[in-house]
């Protein structure tokens, strides 16, 4: 039997998501203040590299990002074990993946992404990889996986509920909330109650 208990998650709303993107910008912006990328941001050079990605479909728009499973298929996949649930939310350690893309194809979501690592404003090379670029042997740029961490290393406080993942505070219209399993669950359970 699983142990873990459940684990917070952004939800969107497709009805409201106006898809313009703020949360992939606010995302990419936390991630990545750090590393001296965020001043680079729209050079031919460095991409926005978001841990969610809107979907536009005729129907509706809507952010894709991790659900934090409890089973965490994710992890499960990673054969260096790069992804761990930490303080209750599923974690890639950068520093460990080696881009084997085992993460991505079992994320039931498709909320995992991989893409080059930057460092500084620079692309960070694969150590042991090297490519054949114009007649010579080069290192590759080292492709690292990226999902929602619940930005759990933002300083902003929200009272008693703890971190407000960046995308969440930044949508326009509300689109996208922070669940609380347990909270979510109980609160259901007592409007049904009440509705007896």
């Amino acid at each position: 039997m699983n142990n873990v208990l459940p684990s917070p998650f952004v939800i969107a709303e497709a009805g409201k998501c106006i898809g313009c993107k703020a949360c992939e910008l606010a995302c990419f912006a936390v991630h990545n203040d750090h590393n001296g990328v965020v001043a680079a941001v729209g050079t031919v050079t460095v991409p926005v590299i978001p841990r969610l990605h809107v979907v536009r479909t005729e129907s509706f728009t809507l952010p894709v990002q991790c659900r934090q499973c409890e089973n965490a298929p994710c992890a499960e996949a990673c054969p260096v074990q790069a992804i761990r649930r930490e303080e209750g939310t599923m974690v890639i350690h950068e520093e460990s993946c080696i881009g084997c893309k085992g993460c991505a194809m079992a994320c039931p979501f498709g909320a995992i992404s991989l893409n080059k690592a930057f460092s500084n404003g620079k692309v960070v090379p694969q150590i042991q990889l090297k490519e054949r670029q114009h007649n010579a042997m080069v290192r590759s740029a080292k492709v690292i996986a990226y999902k929602c961490d619940l930005c759990r290393t933002r300083d902003h406080k929200d009272g008693a509920m703890g971190n407000v993942p960046a995308c969440v505070e930044v949508c326009p219209v509300g689109a996208l909330s922070l669940v609380h399993p347990d909270t979510s669950v109980s609160r259901s359970r007592t409007a049904a109650a009440m509705r007896l």
